[in-house]
């Protein structure tokens, strides 16, 4: 009987505002990954426009980083477009190696592999444990939120290549920004962890990295300062952007869709719930 496994990995929200390449948080939108012996190497994709069907796929780099892919099928589904800041990439890259590491029984550090083929931690940390994770030293920490919380993410139309996005950071920023992002990112843990949404609310302020790259995506910045104005708690900037993800009480979250709604009909909206499960397989 051929061997098969079902992966299914959430996606994320990186960044959460001040917490540049250290937060994030997995979200209930999804990639699945099938992997099956099947004698010839094939892979094919539906849900997400131009993605790659040959061994450059990101599932197949990083399931290729544990074993060789010769002779499997590779059959990947995913809720997740490319180049819209809701960690595709990370995905991607968690279920391949997921599925290697189970599929072999190699028990392989895939937290730092994954953390080395994406460049930097955040988004895989997120998508391969789930909840909220902090990203430091080397490892992350995942904590739960406290209940009530849920998102809006809305995506306009047109990617942000992560590249372009990375590019516009510089090397060094002032002591004041420095200051000003562990502070907020620490009022925005401190009220994730309670609960207390007026904390939440202010420590999703950002001076880092969003201004620097709001000529990457002006109108995903025009709707984030309108947020609080359309019922949100609060913005953020979903990753490499161009997606944002407004914050909220689940008790007005369809409220806020109907709002977005009339000020952004051109964009793609979705609710999306904070989860707190990580990269899950099946053996099939």
């Amino acid at each position: 009987m051929n061997r098969r496994r079902l992966v299914r990995v959430p996606g994320s929200s990186a960044n959460l505002g001040p917490g540049y390449d250290v937060l994030a948080a997995a979200i209930g939108l999804e990639l699945e990954l099938e992997v099956e012996e099947a004698g010839e190497f094939s892979v094919s994709v539906a849900g997400a426009e131009g993605v790659p069907t040959d061994r450059s796929n990101l599932c197949v780099r990083a399931f290729e980083m544990l074993h060789p892919a010769d002779g499997l099928a590779f059959r990947i589904r995913t809720e997740l477009p490319l180049g819209a800041g809701l960690g595709s990439s990370g995905a991607a890259i968690v279920a391949g190696l997921v599925a290697a590491d189970h599929l072999y029984e190699l028990d392989a550090p895939l937290f730092e592999l994954a953390s080395e083929l994406e460049g930097h931690p955040d988004n895989v940390a997120a998508s391969l444990l789930g909840g909220f994770v902090i990203c430091a030293d080397g490892r992350a920490d995942r904590f739960a939120a406290a209940p009530g919380l849920e998102g809006v993410v809305l995506t306009p139309p047109g990617p942000v290549p992560t590249v372009e996005a990375r590019a516009a950071m510089p090397a060094e920023v002032t002591l004041e920004e420095a200051v000003h992002a562990s502070a907020h990112a620490a009022l925005l843990v401190l009220g994730l962890a309670t609960g207390d949404l007026d904390q939440v609310a202010r420590g999703l302020a950002d001076t880092l990295h969003q201004p620097r790259r709001a000529h990457l995506y002006p109108r995903s910045m025009e709707l984030l300062g309108r947020a609080r104005e359309l019922g949100a708690i609060g913005a953020s900037i979903s990753g490499a952007g161009p997606s944002v993800l407004f914050w909220c009480q689940w008790e007005t979250t369809g409220t806020l869709l109907e709002a977005l709604r009339g000020v952004a009909s051109d964009c793609e909206i979705r609710r999306v719930s904070f989860v707190p499960h990580g990269a899950d397989v099946t053996e099939l």
